[in-house]
């Protein structure tokens, strides 16, 4: 292969050391977060000064910085966003920016940035044909789901369309849902995983029947190691990328280091086993090639096998009042070794101060700050972190070298978004309190699954299915919703395109999208109605305005949203608003399954949260044991002028409890 089609490696940094570790490794690119806008939160991340200089010693070292705005964009969102896009041009000048929601791609051309933008996994863009929709809003490359084997990323990869490339994950955290469809943490309490603040609900032990608990939903990590080699032949993927941004710098410099040896000498033994000893050392979760491998493939879900970060090195021991651990290696000064699970008493992580020799004996220090009492005897010990001699020199080096470059000054922006021509809004005259009129203004939509036997009250909405097209009469085609699913994976592609040319054949007009490249299937079809779905995460004007761009007419908002938030954005929409308030939103849709979950049966979570799993072609539904309801706010939304109130009807499983609770969502909270 030439030179010129060898894939960028691109690192992971979520803090100054973890760059220039990075930097260090030779690694082609790094990206990174800022204290705002970045799905990873709970990393360090940069200001923006800090980044200008690791940016100016990057380029000076052949490294591109690339930056991760890439968060669920909320109504107030657009002018800090835009503002923090302005200074990120003028002071740091990043190849790339790597975004989620659709706003970005305006604010960003609005503010004159002249790098890349790079659509984030989170924006879940997952089959061929939305790749053209890519292009045309002006991104240069796509990241790709981790769900994707090697038969699904040629796919990908041979329809993607001039300045338009791929970039794949090769290496580590899986989440159990598909990115950008997980709404677990949100669910629960207004942590969102599409802004960034996922507490990990799937990590937790769970019990489904009378099984111990297990953790069911907890995924180990990602390695393509050496399955990489394929994708040498496939200029269209451009870059390998490294997960962990939560990561420390020996994390960093031994998995970029391995994945250019993977990369620059596929056809070498030698360095094939020199590079997987050094995702060995990398001190990550355990790991596989997921399903990555069409002939092979690996559930990376094993209930009761560890799947926590770091290497085991011992477990805790009692002597009299007395904790302490015996280390399975020599422990070095800097070390950060992780005292249990999240959810064990006296979880903890804490640093080594002196050596400790193999087999020796540390005590373990008291906090106060530990969760629980104590730490019980026999809780697992891990390596989570090392501070080599070598690795602290070549970095203290780098910290030398970065003195050099001076720090910008900070510049303010006075960037103020271009706002889309707000639509008018609709008198509320007339209309129900359920959000129905008799002259048609606003709609009650009920979402079904199959053809209903009983009388459809309000509007009939369908998934789209070929079943469903099958047995229903041209008026009920005609007169209903037709709703793609959330996600549509590569060998898809044509089964949907297929169903569309079937429904419009028999009379259907108006349909639902649930991404926005959804659109793609509909860019010759002048005549059909398209909705923007409540999967598209729609919670900003200026993400409502590219909808309406690509067709959308009107969209149905991102269920997330609290109550203040659905109504500034009621207040500013350029086009006409639906709402989900009632019926079963899911947790998240999983593509993948362990062997041990059973469809339709309860499963329960420490907390005694019920929840089932129910399956819909390639698709794994998690559903929370309880409906969403907002039916008290019904009065109130249709003053607000929304045109459309969406159930979400599902049967329920015989064998889950009837609930005795409702959600509002965030309705109530502030989200985060």
């Amino acid at each position: 292969m030439s030179k010129k089609h060898l894939p960028e490696i691109m690192a992971p940094a979520g803090d100054k050391y973890s760059y220039l570790a990075a930097v260090a490794a030779g690694a082609d690119a790094v990206y990174v977060g800022l204290k705002h806008f970045s799905a990873r939160m709970e990393a360090s991340n940069f200001s923006i000064s800090e980044l200008a200089q690791l940016a100016t010693l990057g380029r000076d070292r052949g490294t591109k910085t690339y930056v991760a705005m890439n968060t669920l964009v909320k109504p107030g969102d657009p002018e800090s966003a835009g503002r923090l896009i302005d200074r990120l041009e003028r002071t740091v000048k990043p190849f790339a920016l790597i975004v989620q929601d659709l706003a970005m791609i305006t604010l960003a051309k609005q503010a004159g940035f002249t790098g890349e933008i790079h659509l984030s996994t989170l924006a879940n863009l997952s089959h061929p044909a939305g790749l053209e929709i890519a292009k045309k809003l002006g991104v240069s490359r796509v990241v790709v789901p981790r769900e994707l084997n090697l038969d699904e990323v040629k796919l990908m990869a041979d329809a993607c369309p001039k300045d338009l490339d791929l970039e794949i994950f090769v290496h580590g955290a899986l989440c159990h849902c598909v990115s950008g469809r997980c709404y677990w943490s949100s669910y629960l309490g207004g942590k969102s995983g599409l802004r960034g603040r996922c507490v990990q609900p799937c990590r937790r032990l769970y019990r489904q029947e009378k099984q111990d608990p297990t953790r069911l939903f907890s995924c180990s990590d990602l390695s393509l190691d050496i399955l990489t080699k394929p994708l040498l032949d496939m200029p269209k993927v451009a870059a390998w990328k490294i997960e962990g941004r939560k990561k420390g710098p020996h994390y960093v410099f031994y998995t970029v280091k391995a994945y250019q040896m993977l990369r620059d000498n596929p056809k070498d033994a030698q360095a094939k086993k020199v590079a997987m000893d050094l995702l060995e050392q990398a001190l990550g979760r355990p790991t596989s090639h997921s399903t990555f491998l069409p002939q092979r493939p690996f559930m990376p879900i094993q209930p009761g096998t560890e799947t926590s970060s770091g290497r085991l090195v011992s477990e805790v021991k009692r002597d009299q009042n007395k904790l302490y651990f015996e280390p399975r290696e020599q422990l070095n000064p800097g070390d950060m070794l992780r005292i249990g699970y999240e959810d064990q008493p006296g979880h903890r992580t804490i640093a080594i101060r002196r050596r400790v020799p193999k087999r020796g004996r540390m005590d373990i220090p008291f906090s106060r700050h530990a969760q629980g009492p104590t730490v019980p005897p026999g809780t697992k010990i891990f390596l989570v972190d090392r501070r080599e001699p070598e690795l602290v020199k070549l970095i203290k080096g780098l910290v030398t070298e970065l003195d050099l470059f001076p720090i910008p000054e900070s510049k303010e922006s006075r960037f103020t978004p271009t706002w889309p021509k707000v639509t008018a809004r609709s008198k509320s005259k007339g209309r129900t309190s359920k959000g129905r009129t008799d002259n048609g203004r606003t709609e009650a939509i009920t979402v079904y699954r199959e053809l209903p036997r009983g009388r459809v009250h309000g509007k009939g909405a369908f998934w789209l299915e070929h079943g469903t097209i099958a047995k229903a009469n041209r008026s009920s085609i005609s007169q209903s919703q037709w709703w793609l699913p959330p996600v549509i994976w590569p060998d898809e592609d044509k089964k949907y395109r297929s169903l569309i040319k079937e429904a419009v054949k028999k009379g259907a007009r108006e349909f639902v999208i649930n991404s926005p490249w959804q659109a793609a299937y509909f860019l010759d079809r002048t005549n059909a109605t398209l909705v923007a779905g409540p999967f598209c995460n729609a919670a900003n004007r200026l993400a409502l305005d590219v909808l309406k761009g690509l067709g959308c007419s009107s969209a149905i908002i991102s269920p997330e949203l609290p109550e203040d938030e659905v109504i500034s954005l009621s207040q500013n929409s350029p086009i006409g608003l639906g709402i989900v308030v009632k019926g079963l939103w899911p947790f998240g849709i999983a593509r993948f399954l362990s062997e041990e979950v059973r469809h339709d049966a309860p499963i329960k979570s420490p907390m005694h949260e019920v929840l089932f799993v129910r399956k819909y072609g390639q698709n794994n539904w998690i559903y929370p044991g309880w409906e969403l309801d907002l039916s008290n706010e019904y009065k109130s939304l249709d003053r607000l002028g929304f045109k459309s109130f969406i159930t979400m009807k599902e049967t329920w499983p015989k064998d889950v409890p009837k609930p005795k609770r409702t959600s509002i969502f965030n309705w109530r909270l502030k989200l985060l």
